[in-house]
């Protein structure tokens, strides 16, 4: 029987990830969450919009197995090239 000991602890954007989610990026829609960091699986640049940001930033040159720590609103496809995303929420 599958049993949760911290199911009642207060979340927080410092506590780890309780759940995630495959990201594929859209210049047209948002995530359907917001996310604590994302895990970028293959090398190359993400284009990502912060949940205060307004406009994309782009980071650049990502390592494969990389965490960004930054909650995200949107992962864009113009101007990401890395792939395998996953949102950590």
């Amino acid at each position: 029987m599958f049993q949760d000991p911290f199911d009642r602890n207060t979340d927080s954007p410092t506590a780890p990830a309780e759940d995630c989610f495959a990201i594929t990026p859209s210049d047209s829609a948002d995530l359907p969450r917001a996310t604590k960091a994302i895990y970028v699986g293959q090398a190359g640049h993400v284009a990502l919009v912060t949940v205060r940001g307004s406009s994309a930033v782009v980071f650049r040159n990502v390592a494969a197995g990389t965490i960004i720590d930054v909650r995200v609103r949107a992962v864009k496809a113009t101007g990401t090239t890395a792939g395998e995303i996953v949102g950590l929420a």
